[in-house]
């Protein structure tokens, strides 16, 4: 029988240290406490279907190396395939991987066979190399010694013979873990049972780990750090996010489907065996209810804007009144409570690849509504987007650069639309889409967006014509932005009429599957009035920089496209993504990973710029749709 990658987790023990280990937490007769090995690092190596395998890797290992390794240790063919680290596709050098760090091993070309599992290691001696314990945070954040002290708790009970409970709502694998009095602790999530993953334990499977998932811009598999970059940038606690780490975690409560193990086993048999899975890690927080369950009039609007103020900035495309918890905090008489705290929960559709539409189950309350309080200003005042940015890939570095990248965007936004006065449900608006006639239109955000990638590419045009382009044309190479100035433009274009967009109809309606994003029609719209930008120096210099060669190589070397509908479509190839491959155009009116770091510098100029215009907009039909409702209201029945 050959081997495949198509068995994500091992039938016996899917984490197994391949050499002898050197990790603090190990006590192997090779290690001394306290002594620090030069140049040594763990990793944990996962298959696109969930396999999860620990290596120690030596300062002069390479990508193939470590590909070999994997081959000897689970039998594996490693001809056609990637060793991935968040967007970086690893080749020789490893030097960027941390310690802890998970790594994706992925096949370049599809082809699977269920009928061909992955052989596993199921010797004693093989077990015995892992003598890593049941939990390991993976990172070293001084922010997890909570979660440490919440992982002890966890390994003791574990110890003790306390079996996690699977939770049964949800769409993907959860398990609440308990502590030695039976009390839930910590709520995990694998990330190979999210939905769509191949250990769904509820029937949603069908994707291999990196493609994309529930939604089209968050890959399956990648929700998880999505959950501990939304603990991180709740500074101070602010909106109340429960303590979140990434592990790595053994049990035999985790599910492995049949058809992905590679042979059917009876119940008893699967809970005889250990799993390790690379998971989310979050403590459980005692609650009364969630806010589905119940009137939100009683909800403090303070809770509410520091919730709303972390969505917008990490730009939340799920938050709905079952993920944000709510606890009473005193009674009257028993029978009724007088406040309530809320707790932010499930945020792993956060911070997308490319702007999708949002949900805000906050927008239309009317907490959201009242105007900014002066800490709540203070506060977002002193966000700096590329602090965070920084911070993130420090912290979590296997995330990718298209989701830095709207989280810089949306916290820009934010900050520039509270310092104008924006309320909270004024800048939810502005960010979410809308449906007209069965079509959905691209937001006031993404409209900005699309004029400054319109202008962007304006500014890319001048330079293609300047002399400096001739050499490069005359040996064969030619950059060339394949739209017609006066077919479109993307300059918003709001209508006072219904916060009209001014497109006439969407070009775009419900966002099409894979397979069709090839074959989209196109249409005449009528220009909208282009917007003049003031070209300062520090424009004009990011102009210049530009003009070198290295930069018009650069951008020469990435082709766009725009159709006579004036929306960005960018090439994707078919197949099966490598891991540096952005998501398909069509999940997205706008993408913000494929411009390279000039053009997004000025982009961002660009779209500063762009803002106050849009927001004076947005004040004045707000204006006049407070005055129309109090036409209605005088009287009362």
């Amino acid at each position: 029988m050959s081997a495949d990658l198509d068995s994500p987790v091992q039938t016996q023990m899917a984490v197994s240290l391949f050499r002898s280990p050197l990790g603090r937490e190990y006590h192997g007769n090779t290690r001394v406490e306290g002594v620090k090995t030069t140049g040594r690092r763990r990793v944990f190596v996962q298959t696109e279907t969930g396999c999860v395998l620990g290596l120690e890797l030596d300062r002069s290992d390479s990508a193939h190396m470590v590909k070999r390794r994997l081959q000897i240790a689970l039998n594996v063919p490693i001809g056609e395939s990637s060793l991935s680290f968040g967007d970086t596709v690893l080749n020789n050098d490893l030097s960027a991987i941390r310690n802890d760090s998970p790594l994706l091993l992925t096949r370049n070309i599809l082809h699977r066979s269920s009928s061909t599992p992955c052989l596993s290691p199921t010797g004693r001696d093989i077990q015995q190399k892992d003598q890593s314990g049941p939990v390991e945070i993976l990172g070293h954040s001084s922010s997890f010694l909570r979660t440490k002290h919440l992982v002890d708790e966890v390994v003791d009970a574990i110890k003790a013979g306390v079996d996690p409970i699977l939770v049964h709502g949800g769409l993907g694998g959860a398990y609440y873990f308990r502590n030695i009095r039976g009390e839930n602790v910590a709520i995990v999530k694998p990330t190979d049972e999210e939905p769509f993953a191949p250990n769904n334990p509820k029937g949603f499977v069908g994707k291999a780990l990196g493609q994309p998932g529930l939604k089209r811009s968050v890959r399956v598999g990648e929700t998880g750090f999505r959950e501990v970059a939304a603990y991180l940038l709740d500074y101070d606690h602010f909106a109340n996010v429960p303590p979140t780490a990434l592990v790595k975690i053994t049990h035999s409560v985790f599910n492995v489907n049949d058809g992905v193990s590679g042979h059917n086993s009876n119940t008893i048999q699967r809970k005889r065996k250990l799993f390790s899975k690379i998971a989310s890690f979050q403590q459980f927080i005692p609650h009364d209810f969630d806010a589905s369950d119940h009137g939100t009039s009683s909800f403090p609007v303070s809770a509410v804007h520091r919730i709303g103020i972390l969505d917008i900035r990490i730009f939340n495309t799920d938050r709905h009144g079952g993920n944000l918890l709510v606890r009473k905090l005193n009674t009257d008489d028993g029978k009724r409570f007088s406040e309530v705290e809320l707790i932010p929960i499930d945020h792993g559709l956060c911070l997308p690849e490319n702007l999708e539409d949002p949900y805000f189950e906050w927008i239309h309350w009317p907490q959201a509504s009242i105007p900014f309080s002066e800490d709540e200003l203070e506060y977002i005042e002193k966000l700096d987007p590329y602090y965070d940015s920084d911070m993130l890939k420090t912290e979590l570095p296997m995330i990718r650069e298209a989701c830095l990248r709207v989280l810089i965007l949306s916290t820009i936004f934010l900050k520039e639309a509270a310092a104008y006065g924006l309320c909270l449900a004024e800048i939810g608006e502005m960010m979410s889409r809308e449906f007209r006639r069965g079509e959905e239109e691209p937001s006031e955000l993404e409209i900005l967006c699309m004029d400054a990638r319109r202008i962007v590419a304006e500014k890319e045009a001048e330079i293609t014509a300047l002399p400096l382009d001739v050499e490069a044309e005359e040996d064969g190479f030619q950059f060339e932005i394949d739209y017609d100035d006066t077919a479109f433009d993307f300059t918003p274009k709001l209508s006072y009429e219904g916060l009209g967009f001014g497109f006439g109809k969407n070009p775009l309606s419900k966002l099409e599957e894979e397979d069709e994003e090839s074959e989209e029609e196109t249409e005449d719209v009528v220009p909208p009035a282009s917007i003049e930008i003031p070209c300062d120096s520090k424009l004009s210099m990011k102009m210049l920089s530009l003009s070198d060669n290295s930069g018009v190589s650069k951008l020469k070397s990435q082709t766009m496209k725009a159709g006579s509908n004036g929306y960005m479509a960018v090439n994707s190839s078919s197949g099966h993504r490598s891991a540096n491959e952005p998501l398909a155009a069509g999940a997205s009116f706008v993408k913000l990973g494929d411009m390279n770091e000039v053009q997004w510098s000025l982009f961002l100029e660009i779209f500063q710029d762009l803002l106050y215009p849009s927001f004076a907009k947005r004040k004045s039909i707000a204006m006049g749709q407070r005055q129309r409702q109090r036409l209605g209201t005088s009287c009362q029945f």
